[in-house]
């Protein structure tokens, strides 16, 4: 397939970014889906989608069939990515669900890394309970839309966007301008020959899966609202860092700007000097993310919503994901084009406001059960949730933990007194739960 050539370079963009169109269309069919065939079968049905989707993009000899290849593959990605967090917070323990999530992205991480160096290899060669528990309460994307959020009242909305918001800033930090294009962006940008371009993406991409992994003992430590903020500023842990630190990745695609800018204007020896600066930015950008933002987005999203609302909060999330994710991936070609260092500036202004919206808006839900969180938001939290320590602290709250010790000591006289009383004593949590009687009286 003939993609090259400034004259080609929209159908480019338009053939890499019709994945996370599929993706989309994916995890907006995992609303449904995910409640009617429950969680395993739905991650069955994207990864045999996705099969038949990658079957089609390797046979294909033409534009057409590879866009449909394409579109098929993002369908069951959209569907696998919508789905598997939520099965996985579900399953997992407290103080295990956030570093589980993270090493599920750094397996990402490294089918990524494969990919850019069998890229790289071949440039040589030319080749051609919860899920029936949420049907029977969960609401309606047309009744949401209408204002109904359930008897309990518990802010689902605004989790909802809250979650959504989270996948929505991991897109437009700018990670997918050099993931899909790092050969492209070298070669255009700082001027490379294409052979040492693709050396150097498969080199970062090597990079970006070994920083990544010190987001698995820290997710937990640092909590998710510091791994966002901060954007590991550093690899030293973030209470020791000032808040004016806190955005590395800003700080990067500041100096990628600079440098660029600098380069066009300089005699070409002095130039090239100059342009080749920026690749330690690329790499250091790389670093920041893999840390900060390449998992908490995928959990957040799993932990902020309420039962009945969680698969839809996840799926709200990555159709947001893929959507933002088709916009980046779709003009980057053109932006570098005709941009050129101006392009660059779009994503330093993102990264910069990305540190007080996270800081005034996130609620913390490290070191929480999903239930806590259901109470915080019972509780009617203020928007600007900055001046809550018990919003925002790293630790579960002591009155959270108090509460859950009574819980224990009172379902356990219950359990051995009338087992039969005590399973429907646990139905009666979960639906009252969600009507707001959780930690009043009897509706616990």
């Amino acid at each position: 397939m003939d993609l090259k050539g400034p004259s080609r370079t929209s159908l480019l963009g338009t053939v890499t970014a019709i994945y996370d169109v599929g993706c989309f269309f994916g995890a907006i069919a995992a609303f449904s889906l995910g409640e009617m065939l429950g969680r395993k079968k739905t991650i069955l049905l994207g990864t045999a989608t996705m099969s038949v989707g990658a079957i089609l993009q390797i046979t294909a000899y033409g534009v057409p069939q590879m866009i449909v290849g394409r579109i098929v593959g993002g369908i069951g990605n959209g569907l696998n990515t919508a789905t598997a967090p939520v099965w996985q917070a579900e399953t997992s323990k407290a103080a295990w669900r956030g570093k589980l999530v993270v090493i599920e992205m750094i397996l990402n991480i490294a089918g990524f890394s494969l990919s850019n160096w069998v890229t790289y290899g071949f440039s040589f060669v030319e080749i051609q309970w919860a899920a029936e528990f949420e049907r029977e309460n969960g609401m309606s994307w047309t009744d949401l839309l209408k204002g109904k959020t359930g008897a309990g009242n518990t802010s689902t909305i605004r989790r909802l966007l809250l979650g959504a918001g989270t996948q929505a800033m991991q897109q437009l930090a700018g990670i997918n301008v050099t993931s899909y294009y790092l050969p492209t962006v070298l070669v255009e940008s700082v001027k490379l020959e294409n052979s040492m371009a693709r050396l150097l993406a498969a080199c970062n991409s090597v990079s970006y899966l070994l920083f990544s992994l010190i987001g698995i003992p820290n997710v937990e430590r640092w909590g998710r609202r510091k791994m966002m903020i901060y954007a590991a500023g550093t690899i030293l842990p973030p209470s020791s860092h000032a808040l004016t630190t806190s955005s590395g990745q800003c700080f990067c695609y500041l100096m990628i700007t600079i440098l660029i800018r600098y380069s066009e204007i300089l005699a070409e020896n002095a130039a090239k000097k100059v342009a080749s600066a920026s690749i330690a930015f690329f790499f250091l950008y790389y670093i920041f993310f893999g840390i900060g933002w390449q998992g908490v987005p995928w959990l957040y999203p799993t932990e902020i919503n309420s039962l009945a609302y969680r698969t839809k909060g996840a799926a709200l999330g990555t159709a947001t994901n893929w959507a933002m994710n088709f916009m980046v991936v779709e003009i980057t070609p053109i932006g570098i084009q005709n941009l050129q260092w101006k392009f660059y500036i779009i994503w330093t202004i993102f990264n910069a406001s990305f540190v007080p919206i996270v800081y005034l808006f996130y609620p913390e839900t490290a070191d929480r059960t999903l239930e806590d969180i259901d109470r915080l938001f019972r509780d009617k939290p203020g928007v600007l949730v900055f001046r809550d320590k018990d919003a925002i602290s790293a630790k579960r709250p002591l009155k959270y933990v108090e509460h859950y010790e009574t819980e224990v000591r009172r379902n356990s006289s219950v359990a051995s007194a009338n087992p039969e009383a005590m399973k429907q004593r646990l139905a009666s949590m979960a639906k009252a739960n969600e009507e707001g009687g959780w930690g009043h009286d009897e509706k616990v």
